[in-house]
Protein backbone atom coordinates (compact mmCIF):
# COMPACT_ATOMS: atom_id res chain seq x y z
CA UNK A 1 0.00 0.00 0.00
CA UNK A 2 0.90 3.47 -1.03
CA UNK A 3 2.56 5.97 1.75
CA UNK A 4 1.84 9.45 1.50
CA UNK A 5 4.98 10.94 2.61
CA UNK A 6 4.86 14.05 2.56
CA UNK A 7 7.78 15.00 5.64
CA UNK A 8 10.66 12.72 4.14
CA UNK A 9 9.98 12.39 0.37
CA UNK A 10 9.73 16.22 -0.61
CA UNK A 11 13.45 16.42 0.03
CA UNK A 12 14.73 14.35 -2.65
CA UNK A 13 13.08 16.59 -5.12
CA UNK A 14 14.33 19.55 -4.50
CA UNK A 15 16.62 19.36 -7.51
CA UNK A 16 18.66 22.29 -9.00
CA UNK A 17 16.05 22.57 -11.62
CA UNK A 18 13.01 22.44 -9.37
CA UNK A 19 14.68 25.03 -7.10
CA UNK A 20 14.96 27.08 -9.94
CA UNK A 21 11.13 26.97 -10.80
CA UNK A 22 9.85 27.86 -7.48
CA UNK A 23 12.41 30.92 -6.95
CA UNK A 24 10.76 31.63 -10.35
CA UNK A 25 7.25 31.35 -9.47
CA UNK A 26 7.44 32.98 -6.20
CA UNK A 27 9.25 36.42 -7.96
CA UNK A 28 6.24 36.09 -10.57
CA UNK A 29 3.85 36.00 -7.79
CA UNK A 30 4.93 39.27 -6.17
CA UNK A 31 4.80 41.12 -9.20
CA UNK A 32 1.47 39.95 -9.90
CA UNK A 33 0.41 40.90 -6.54
CA UNK A 34 1.17 44.47 -7.82
CA UNK A 35 0.16 44.33 -11.14
CA UNK A 36 -3.75 43.13 -9.75
CA UNK A 37 -3.47 46.07 -7.21
CA UNK A 38 -2.44 48.93 -9.84
CA UNK A 39 -4.66 47.43 -13.10
CA UNK A 40 -7.33 45.73 -11.66
CA UNK A 41 -9.89 47.67 -13.79
CA UNK A 42 -7.72 46.09 -16.78
CA UNK A 43 -7.90 42.31 -15.79
CA UNK A 44 -11.72 41.61 -15.82
CA UNK A 45 -10.89 40.75 -19.89
CA UNK A 46 -8.74 38.05 -18.60
CA UNK A 47 -10.53 36.71 -16.10
CA UNK A 48 -13.40 36.30 -18.98
CA UNK A 49 -11.09 34.81 -21.40
CA UNK A 50 -9.56 32.39 -18.86
CA UNK A 51 -12.99 30.91 -17.83
CA UNK A 52 -13.87 30.04 -21.15
CA UNK A 53 -10.66 28.82 -21.99
CA UNK A 54 -9.93 26.71 -18.62
CA UNK A 55 -13.71 25.10 -19.17
CA UNK A 56 -12.65 23.89 -22.79
CA UNK A 57 -9.12 22.55 -22.60
CA UNK A 58 -9.66 20.38 -19.74
CA UNK A 59 -12.81 18.72 -21.12
CA UNK A 60 -11.41 18.33 -24.48
CA UNK A 61 -8.04 16.46 -22.70
CA UNK A 62 -10.97 14.04 -22.06
CA UNK A 63 -12.55 14.06 -25.03
CA UNK A 64 -16.00 16.41 -24.07
CA UNK A 65 -16.23 18.76 -27.11
CA UNK A 66 -19.09 21.46 -27.99
CA UNK A 67 -18.82 24.17 -30.67
CA UNK A 68 -16.79 27.27 -29.57
CA UNK A 69 -20.30 29.67 -29.49
CA UNK A 70 -21.90 26.85 -27.35
CA UNK A 71 -19.25 26.65 -24.81
CA UNK A 72 -18.97 30.48 -24.52
CA UNK A 73 -22.67 30.83 -24.18
CA UNK A 74 -22.83 28.29 -21.11
CA UNK A 75 -19.44 29.63 -19.46
CA UNK A 76 -21.33 32.49 -19.53
CA UNK A 77 -24.67 31.22 -18.86
CA UNK A 78 -26.49 32.10 -21.46
CA UNK A 79 -27.97 28.99 -22.62
CA UNK A 80 -28.67 25.55 -21.06
CA UNK A 81 -27.15 22.15 -21.51
CA UNK A 82 -28.90 20.02 -24.62
CA UNK A 83 -26.46 17.24 -24.18
CA UNK A 84 -24.55 14.88 -22.08
CA UNK A 85 -21.36 16.85 -23.18
CA UNK A 86 -22.43 20.12 -22.43
CA UNK A 87 -24.05 18.87 -19.13
CA UNK A 88 -20.60 18.31 -18.09
CA UNK A 89 -19.19 21.53 -19.62
CA UNK A 90 -21.71 23.21 -17.41
CA UNK A 91 -21.13 21.29 -13.99
CA UNK A 92 -16.91 22.95 -15.00
CA UNK A 93 -18.09 25.80 -15.28
CA UNK A 94 -20.10 25.81 -11.77
CA UNK A 95 -17.10 24.18 -9.91
CA UNK A 96 -14.58 26.52 -11.71
CA UNK A 97 -16.92 29.37 -10.32
CA UNK A 98 -16.92 27.84 -6.71
CA UNK A 99 -13.23 27.76 -6.86
CA UNK A 100 -12.55 30.91 -8.15
CA UNK A 101 -15.01 32.37 -5.72
CA UNK A 102 -14.90 30.80 -2.30
CA UNK A 103 -10.99 29.01 -2.18
CA UNK A 104 -10.08 30.59 1.10
CA UNK A 105 -13.21 28.52 2.57
CA UNK A 106 -12.60 25.19 1.10
CA UNK A 107 -10.42 23.16 2.71
CA UNK A 108 -8.63 19.73 1.58
CA UNK A 109 -10.71 17.00 3.20
CA UNK A 110 -12.67 14.11 2.15
CA UNK A 111 -16.04 15.98 2.30
CA UNK A 112 -15.24 18.65 0.07
CA UNK A 113 -14.03 16.56 -2.37
CA UNK A 114 -17.27 14.55 -2.60
CA UNK A 115 -19.02 18.27 -3.01
CA UNK A 116 -17.18 19.28 -6.03
CA UNK A 117 -17.10 16.05 -7.12
CA UNK A 118 -21.28 16.00 -7.06
CA UNK A 119 -21.25 19.80 -8.24
CA UNK A 120 -19.37 18.66 -11.53
CA UNK A 121 -22.20 16.66 -12.50
CA UNK A 122 -24.84 18.71 -10.92
CA UNK A 123 -26.16 18.77 -14.71
CA UNK A 124 -25.78 15.38 -15.10
CA UNK A 125 -28.49 12.23 -14.55
CA UNK A 126 -27.83 9.49 -11.98
CA UNK A 127 -26.01 9.22 -9.02
CA UNK A 128 -22.33 9.79 -10.52
CA UNK A 129 -21.66 12.77 -8.98
CA UNK A 130 -20.82 12.92 -4.74
CA UNK A 131 -19.73 9.44 -4.53
CA UNK A 132 -16.69 7.35 -4.65
CA UNK A 133 -16.26 4.64 -7.26
CA UNK A 134 -18.03 1.37 -6.59
CA UNK A 135 -16.03 -0.41 -9.00
CA UNK A 136 -12.62 -1.19 -9.38
CA UNK A 137 -11.13 0.49 -12.46
CA UNK A 138 -7.94 0.57 -14.32
CA UNK A 139 -5.92 3.54 -16.13
CA UNK A 140 -6.02 2.04 -19.67
CA UNK A 141 -4.64 3.77 -23.06
CA UNK A 142 -4.39 2.85 -27.05
CA UNK A 143 -1.44 2.24 -29.10
CA UNK A 144 -0.76 3.44 -32.06
CA UNK A 145 -2.97 0.03 -33.61
CA UNK A 146 -5.73 1.12 -31.50
CA UNK A 147 -5.18 -1.97 -29.50
CA UNK A 148 -5.95 -0.97 -25.73
CA UNK A 149 -3.57 -1.69 -22.82
CA UNK A 150 -3.53 -0.99 -18.82
CA UNK A 151 -1.43 1.68 -17.82
CA UNK A 152 -1.70 1.58 -14.40
CA UNK A 153 -3.96 -0.10 -11.57
CA UNK A 154 -5.61 2.23 -9.35
CA UNK A 155 -6.63 1.94 -5.65
CA UNK A 156 -9.28 -0.67 -5.22
CA UNK A 157 -12.92 0.73 -4.39
CA UNK A 158 -13.08 -0.76 -0.80
CA UNK A 159 -9.92 1.10 0.30
CA UNK A 160 -11.02 4.75 -1.49
CA UNK A 161 -12.83 6.27 1.44
CA UNK A 162 -9.89 5.67 4.02
CA UNK A 163 -7.06 6.06 0.98
CA UNK A 164 -8.80 9.52 0.59
CA UNK A 165 -8.91 10.39 4.26
CA UNK A 166 -5.57 9.13 4.83
CA UNK A 167 -4.28 11.63 1.68
CA UNK A 168 -5.69 14.60 2.91
CA UNK A 169 -4.34 14.51 6.99
CA UNK A 170 -0.87 13.75 5.48
CA UNK A 171 -1.27 16.81 2.59
CA UNK A 172 -2.29 19.20 5.58
CA UNK A 173 -0.16 18.20 8.13
CA UNK A 174 2.78 18.95 6.01
CA UNK A 175 1.43 22.02 4.94
CA UNK A 176 1.01 23.18 8.81
CA UNK A 177 4.74 21.89 9.78
CA UNK A 178 5.92 24.23 6.98
CA UNK A 179 8.96 22.60 6.01
CA UNK A 180 8.58 22.67 2.58
CA UNK A 181 7.26 24.88 -0.17
CA UNK A 182 3.73 24.31 -1.24
CA UNK A 183 4.49 24.55 -4.80
CA UNK A 184 6.61 21.10 -4.18
CA UNK A 185 3.63 19.58 -2.16
CA UNK A 186 1.03 20.43 -4.39
CA UNK A 187 2.31 18.46 -7.62
CA UNK A 188 2.41 15.34 -5.08
CA UNK A 189 -0.69 15.59 -4.26
CA UNK A 190 -2.35 15.88 -7.46
CA UNK A 191 -0.26 12.61 -8.47
CA UNK A 192 -1.85 10.98 -5.53
CA UNK A 193 -4.68 11.59 -6.20
CA UNK A 194 -4.59 10.34 -9.65
CA UNK A 195 -2.83 7.08 -8.67
CA UNK A 196 -5.85 6.21 -6.51
CA UNK A 197 -8.10 7.30 -8.90
CA UNK A 198 -11.38 7.53 -6.55
CA UNK A 199 -14.15 8.08 -8.71
CA UNK A 200 -16.04 6.29 -11.57
CA UNK A 201 -15.27 9.10 -13.86
CA UNK A 202 -14.38 12.90 -13.54
CA UNK A 203 -10.81 12.15 -12.11
CA UNK A 204 -9.01 13.79 -14.64
CA UNK A 205 -10.96 17.11 -14.55
CA UNK A 206 -11.30 16.90 -10.80
CA UNK A 207 -7.17 17.30 -10.78
CA UNK A 208 -7.56 20.03 -12.29
CA UNK A 209 -9.62 22.19 -10.71
CA UNK A 210 -7.96 21.02 -6.99
CA UNK A 211 -4.50 21.90 -8.80
CA UNK A 212 -6.30 25.33 -9.13
CA UNK A 213 -7.77 25.32 -5.51
CA UNK A 214 -4.40 23.81 -3.94
CA UNK A 215 -2.74 27.03 -5.48
CA UNK A 216 -5.06 29.36 -4.92
CA UNK A 217 -4.99 28.63 -1.40
CA UNK A 218 -1.27 28.88 -1.33
CA UNK A 219 -1.38 32.34 -2.42
CA UNK A 220 -0.47 31.71 -6.35
CA UNK A 221 -3.58 32.72 -8.33
CA UNK A 222 -2.35 33.08 -11.64
CA UNK A 223 -4.96 30.66 -13.04
CA UNK A 224 -7.93 32.88 -12.65
CA UNK A 225 -6.16 35.16 -15.19
CA UNK A 226 -4.37 32.09 -17.70
CA UNK A 227 -5.83 29.01 -18.22
CA UNK A 228 -3.46 26.27 -16.62
CA UNK A 229 -5.94 23.95 -17.97
CA UNK A 230 -5.33 25.22 -21.70
CA UNK A 231 -1.75 25.37 -20.99
CA UNK A 232 -1.67 21.55 -20.10
CA UNK A 233 -4.00 20.52 -23.22
CA UNK A 234 -0.63 22.37 -25.23
CA UNK A 235 1.36 19.80 -23.86
CA UNK A 236 -0.83 17.01 -23.09
CA UNK A 237 1.73 14.64 -24.57
CA UNK A 238 4.23 15.73 -22.09
CA UNK A 239 1.58 15.99 -19.08
CA UNK A 240 0.74 11.96 -19.34
CA UNK A 241 4.42 11.25 -20.24
CA UNK A 242 5.32 13.33 -17.03
CA UNK A 243 2.17 11.08 -14.74
CA UNK A 244 3.55 8.16 -16.31
CA UNK A 245 7.02 8.32 -14.99
CA UNK A 246 6.33 9.63 -11.34
CA UNK A 247 3.29 6.44 -11.54
CA UNK A 248 5.51 3.79 -12.07
CA UNK A 249 6.30 1.76 -8.59
CA UNK A 250 3.66 4.18 -7.06
CA UNK A 251 1.86 1.40 -4.88
CA UNK A 252 5.48 -0.13 -3.75
CA UNK A 253 6.60 3.46 -2.98
CA UNK A 254 9.29 3.30 -5.53
CA UNK A 255 8.02 6.04 -7.60
CA UNK A 256 9.72 9.11 -8.10
CA UNK A 257 7.41 12.15 -8.02
CA UNK A 258 10.23 14.51 -9.99
CA UNK A 259 9.16 14.29 -13.39
CA UNK A 260 5.25 15.30 -12.58
CA UNK A 261 6.03 18.26 -10.34
CA UNK A 262 8.45 19.99 -12.92
CA UNK A 263 6.13 19.37 -15.29
CA UNK A 264 3.38 20.75 -12.98
CA UNK A 265 5.38 23.77 -12.02
CA UNK A 266 6.66 24.22 -15.53
CA UNK A 267 3.19 25.04 -16.43
CA UNK A 268 2.88 27.34 -13.56
CA UNK A 269 5.81 29.41 -14.67
CA UNK A 270 4.86 30.03 -18.18
CA UNK A 271 1.10 30.83 -16.78
CA UNK A 272 2.92 33.51 -15.07
CA UNK A 273 5.16 34.66 -17.82
CA UNK A 274 1.65 34.93 -20.03
CA UNK A 275 0.16 36.86 -17.50
CA UNK A 276 3.05 39.14 -17.47
CA UNK A 277 3.03 39.60 -21.18
CA UNK A 278 -0.98 39.71 -21.48
CA UNK A 279 -1.03 43.21 -18.73
CA UNK A 280 1.47 44.63 -20.94
CA UNK A 281 -0.35 44.64 -23.69
CA UNK A 282 -3.47 45.87 -21.46
CA UNK A 283 -1.37 48.40 -20.46
CA UNK A 284 -0.94 49.81 -23.76
CA UNK A 285 -4.40 49.94 -24.71
CA UNK A 286 -4.46 54.02 -25.10
CA UNK A 287 -2.47 53.38 -28.21
CA UNK A 288 -3.97 52.69 -31.30
CA UNK A 289 -4.86 49.15 -32.05
CA UNK A 290 -2.73 49.00 -35.13
CA UNK A 291 0.60 50.32 -32.66
CA UNK A 292 -0.63 47.43 -30.09
CA UNK A 293 0.05 44.77 -33.06
CA UNK A 294 2.66 46.21 -34.18
CA UNK A 295 4.69 45.95 -30.56
CA UNK A 296 3.72 42.00 -30.23
CA UNK A 297 5.14 41.70 -33.59
CA UNK A 298 8.07 43.55 -32.61
CA UNK A 299 8.38 41.30 -29.08
CA UNK A 300 7.63 38.01 -30.44
CA UNK A 301 10.00 35.89 -33.37
CA UNK A 302 8.30 33.71 -35.46
CA UNK A 303 4.59 33.27 -37.08
CA UNK A 304 2.16 34.83 -35.23
CA UNK A 305 -1.64 33.92 -35.71
CA UNK A 306 -5.24 35.63 -35.36
CA UNK A 307 -5.41 33.21 -32.42
CA UNK A 308 -2.33 34.24 -30.62
CA UNK A 309 -3.09 38.14 -30.77
CA UNK A 310 -7.04 37.61 -30.05
CA UNK A 311 -5.29 35.56 -26.65
CA UNK A 312 -2.83 38.81 -26.59
CA UNK A 313 -5.35 41.10 -26.49
CA UNK A 314 -8.37 39.65 -25.62
CA UNK A 315 -10.10 43.10 -25.60
CA UNK A 316 -10.07 43.98 -29.26
CA UNK A 317 -12.49 42.15 -31.80
CA UNK A 318 -11.67 39.61 -34.32
CA UNK A 319 -13.01 42.28 -36.68
CA UNK A 320 -10.42 44.73 -35.39
CA UNK A 321 -7.64 42.88 -35.77
CA UNK A 322 -8.05 41.61 -39.40
CA UNK A 323 -8.34 45.46 -40.55
CA UNK A 324 -5.00 46.25 -38.47
CA UNK A 325 -3.56 43.44 -39.84
CA UNK A 326 -4.03 44.60 -43.49
CA UNK A 327 -2.88 47.99 -42.20
CA UNK A 328 0.31 46.29 -41.24
CA UNK A 329 0.52 44.45 -44.46
CA UNK A 330 -0.14 47.30 -46.45
CA UNK A 331 2.34 49.24 -44.85
CA UNK A 332 5.00 46.07 -45.28
CA UNK A 333 5.80 46.04 -41.61
CA UNK A 334 4.52 42.30 -41.74
CA UNK A 335 3.84 39.49 -44.16
CA UNK A 336 1.47 36.54 -44.80
CA UNK A 337 2.47 33.11 -44.30
CA UNK A 338 0.82 30.05 -44.96
CA UNK A 339 -3.14 29.93 -46.33
CA UNK A 340 -6.73 28.64 -44.81
CA UNK A 341 -6.17 27.67 -41.51
CA UNK A 342 -2.56 27.70 -41.09
CA UNK A 343 -2.43 31.38 -42.41
CA UNK A 344 0.18 33.37 -39.67
CA UNK A 345 2.07 36.71 -40.34
CA UNK A 346 5.99 37.43 -39.29
CA UNK A 347 7.36 40.56 -39.13
CA UNK A 348 9.88 41.62 -42.06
Amino acid sequence: MHKYDYINVPLSLLSPEVVSLITSIHESKGRQELYIEAQSDILFSLLDLAKIQSTKASNQIEGIYTSDERLEALVKEKAEPKNRSEEEIAGYREVLATIHESYEYIAVQTNNLLQLHRDLYSYSGGNIGGAFKNADNVIAEKDKDGVQKVRFFPVPAFQIPDTIEQLCTEFNKALSETKYDPLILIPMFVLDFLCIHPFNDGNGRMSRLLTLLLLYRAGFIVGKYISLEMLIEQSKETYYEALLNSSVGWHENKNDYSSFVQYMLGIVVKAYNEFEDRVAHLRYRKLSKEDRLRAIFDKRLGKITKSDIMKSCPDISMITIERALSSLLEEGYIEKVGAGRGTAYVKK
